[in-house]
Parts: C-alpha cells; structure tokens; sequence
C-alpha cells in the first residue's frame, strides 16, 4: 500500500514537469536538492537577464553571418555573377541545393563534435572555415567551381544551427526556450533584410580593385564571419557546469532548474543505445517530414526573393533593397508568435496559425499576378511573415520533447539534418523559365503550407493523448512502464509540450 502511494505521488509530480514548477526551481521531488536553497523570483529573472545578455545576442549574431552567407548567392546573382563566369541556369539551381547536400550529411556529426570539443572551440573552428571558403568564392570562373565550393561551405556551416538548438536547451528550461529559440531563429530574418541593403550598398562597389560586385558581396560578407570566429573562442560560454562567468550560487540554480525541468529524463552520459533508439523514434521520423515540408517555402523565399521581387518589375538595385521589409515583419512575427507559444506552453497551433498566415500570402501572389506590383508585394509580405513567423515555435517544440542530453542532442541534429532535405528541393522550386511570376513555385509553397496547418495540429493531438494516457495509468501500470534504463521521454513522468 505504501509503495503504491508513493507511485502515485510520483505520477502526480511529474505532472509539472514542464510547467511552472521547472521556471520558477520549485519543487520537492528532487533528493539531490536537498540543501538547495530556492532562487525567489527576483534572483531568478536577475539570473536569466545575466544568461541572456550573455548568450542569446551573440548567438543571434553567429547565426546571421551563417544565414547571410548562405543566402547571399541570391543577391550576387542579381548582382551579375551569371553574366560573368560560365555557367548555365541548370548549375545555378544545382548551386543552391548542393549546399544542403553537404549541410544534410554533416549535421548530426556536428552535433557530436560540438559535445566532444565543447561549444566554443567547435564553433570557432567551422566558422573559420566557412569564412575563408566563401572568401574564396569570389575567384570561381565557372558553375562547376561555384557547386563545389556550395557544397563545402554547406559542410562547414552544418554544424552551427543543431548545435546551437542543442546549446540553449542545455541552458535553458523547456519553458524557457521558446522565446531564446525565437530571437535565434529570428536573426535569420534580419539576415535577409540586412542581406538585402548591404548588397544594395556593396553593388555601387562594382569596378573597385577590378572586382565586381557579385565578387565584392563574397569578401565583405566573410569578414564578420573570419571576425566572430575568433570572438567566439574567447567570449562563448561552454556548459554551465563550466561556465567561468557565473559564481557558484548561480551555477547552482541553472543545473538544479533544468534537472527538474528534465523530470525523469536526467541521463548525461552519451551512450550508442540512446543514439539508434533515437533514429528510430517515431516522433523523430514526423518531425522530420514536418521539417521538410516547413523548411522549403523558407529556403525558396532566402534564396529567391531577390529573383522574385525582381519579377514583379522593380529593376535589379531596387529589387535588392525591396527585399528588406518583408523580413523586418517576419522578425516581429518570429518573437510575438513564440513569446505567445511559451507563455501558454503551447508550439502545434502557433505553427498553424502562422501556417495560415502564410498560406493566405500565396493565394494573394497567384491570384493577383496580373494586378500592379504593390499588391504583389503586399502577398510577398504576408507570405515571408507566416512563413518564417511558424519555425522558432517548430525549432523549439522538438527540441522540448526529448529526454536526456544524448537524446536531445541526437534528436536535434537528426531532424534538423534530414529537414534541410526541404533546402536541396528549394533550389529546384523557383525556375528561371517560370518568371517573373513565379506561378509554379508559389503553388508548390501554397500546398506545402497547407500541410503546414494540418501537421501540427495532428502532432498535437497525438502527443496530447500519450499524456492524458500516461496521466491515468494505474500504479501497477505506471510502475510497469518505469521499469528500464535510458528512457528519456519515454519515462511514464515525462510530458510533452503539445
């Protein structure tokens, strides 16, 4: 009778989990907290406050020099580069889908790489990489050049989105990371808009030195990246536990919030056994597909929207800085949606929501392809704002639902990795031969966005009802169902954010 009070009262504990108990710290479940003084409410927002200056800006910073030099081929195109060095239409497409084919290959490897050398050291040495690959690519002469060195800055880069995804779970509580993923995922927007007036600046560099300017885009832009990658050793903390900026007091209350806010799901240690079950999960394998299918209409509108803003009559120079505002809105899209998605604990229906956002942008952009340019535009806004205000409440809902560092780290890499699978296929969307409006593609991404709203909602109730399940099951059931090693979610405690 006992023992089967106590089961009972474990079930009713782990109810919370993920909810309030994990952001505040409090909670009486944990033995090894025992002489653990509880961080008031004060102390705790002073703490985070300290950790988000610290880490959230810079973080942001790195992943806009990543996403700029990713997409920045779309500008240079506009810029010239296709009139300049030898290369066919069909190589241009090829050249922006064989950098997710080395991004793809090399991102769960990334992920075990930044745990092995540490954040810092990891993150220094790819960045460096990257720079001086896309340094170098303003000496290609040809599409065959130009693919191979896609492909190797793809490679070099893959290690910079998962593990920083990775990195903030490790320092922040699921609750918490909403908000913290959506300012990183949102860099990317700022990205496409600061990407956008620096080419309109650097195209009036064109004949300096002898350089043109889809050539200059190249260097300018690799200079933040060479600069970072230094900084970065310096001034990125690695884990918490390690972490030299914070006193003992603090260290203490990030690793006893995020063991509550893990529940169950405390293992640390790496093992092979936590990294197959984890490829063979099913929830990795629906994420996943949900990632594919998210992840095109983002790569096509990066990679493209110079292109199509070009189509719909603004001429090259002006077409670069017109790419700026819808990115401006997608940013504010990105944090409201996220900051709405972590006060209510909640990720399905944000995605959704937004989804709807931009599939109604689509229908605007086909159904008025023969009206004046500024409705177009006005559809080319809404569709940019859904379209990337739906991903940091995705990024960070799957990162939420795996257990154990292992797990997490695996599951992070693993979805992001077959995901920017939706990246090679972007490249193949928007067809020179389809312009200026670009009908085909947006009907792919008016589909795609389609799925987009149902996906999330199905993910939802399916893990709303594995919880509700768990919620009732018997002692003897839930004693049953505890039995084993290297659960992680999987432990009948667990509760995942729907």
């Amino acid at each position: 009778m006992v023992k089967d009070s106590t089961i009972d009262q474990e079930k009713k504990t782990a109810v919370v989990y993920d909810d309030d108990a994990a952001e505040s710290g409090a909670s009486s479940t944990d033995s090894k907290s025992e002489d653990f003084v509880e961080p008031d409410e004060k102390e705790l927002k002073r703490l985070m406050w300290k950790l988000d200056l610290r880490i959230i800006p810079y973080v942001c910073i790195l992943y806009l020099c990543s996403y700029l030099d990713r997409v920045n081929i779309g500008h240079a195109k506009i810029a010239g580069i296709m009139d300049e060095i030898d290369i066919t239409e069909s190589q241009y497409s090829w050249s922006l889908s064989i950098f997710f084919i080395g991004y793809v290959i090399f991102e769960v490897p990334g992920n075990l790489m930044l745990k092995w050398l540490g954040p810092r050291m990891w993150i220094s040495i790819i960045m460096i990489i990257w720079g001086a690959i896309l340094a170098a690519m303003a000496a290609v002469r040809n599409g065959k050049e130009l693919m191979v060195a896609r492909f190797f800055l793809g490679v070099a880069e893959a290690g910079l989105y998962p593990g920083v995804l990775y990195y903030l779970s490790v320092w922040y509580t699921r609750k918490q990371t909403a908000l913290r993923v959506a300012f990183f995922y949102a860099s990317n927007t700022l990205a496409g808009a600061f990407g956008g007036l620096l080419a309109y600046g650097i195209m009036h560099m064109d004949g300096l030195q002898g350089l043109s300017g889809w050539q200059w885009i190249f260097i300018i832009e690799a200079i933040p990246t060479l600069f970072f990658a230094v900084v970065t050793y310096f001034y990125l903390p690695d884990m918490p536990e390690k972490a030299t900026f914070l006193n003992e007091r603090e260290r203490a209350i990030i690793l006893n919030q995020n063991r509550k806010d893990a529940g169950p799901a405390l293992e640390t240690h790496f093992s092979w056994n936590q990294v197959w079950s984890t490829f063979l999960d099913w929830k990795t394998f629906a994420y996943s597909f949900l990632y594919i299918v998210a992840a095109i209409p983002v790569y096509t509108l990066s990679l493209f929207m110079p292109s199509i803003v070009n189509g719909m009559g603004y001429q090259a120079l002006t077409a670069q800085a017109m790419t700026t505002p819808p990115y401006i809105c997608a940013f504010f899209m990105c944090i409201l949606n996220s900051w709405s998605a972590g006060r209510r604990n909640e990720r399905g229906a944000h995605m959704a929501l937004a989804a709807t956002l931009a599939l109604i942008g689509y229908i605007l952009l086909i159904v008025l392809r023969n009206n004046p340019s500024e409705h177009l535009y006005a559809g080319a806004i809404i569709a940019t704002t859904g379209t990337f205000g739906m991903m940091p409440a995705f990024v960070s809902w799957f990162g939420n639902n795996y257990g154990g560092h292992t797990r997490r780290n695996v599951a992070i890499a693993t979805i992001a990795s077959i995901g920017n699978c939706g990246g090679i296929i972007s490249g193949q969307v928007y067809r020179a031969d389809d312009g200026p409006h670009y009908i085909t593609g947006h009907t792919i991404n008016l589909a795609l966005m389609a799925f987009c709203v149902v996906g999330p909602l199905a993910m939802k109730y399916v893990l709303h009802r594995i919880n509700v399940k768990r919620i009732n099951m018997s002692p003897e059931e839930y004693q049953k169902a505890a039995q084993g090693e290297e659960l992680g979610e999987k432990h009948p405690g667990f509760r995942y954010i729907t």
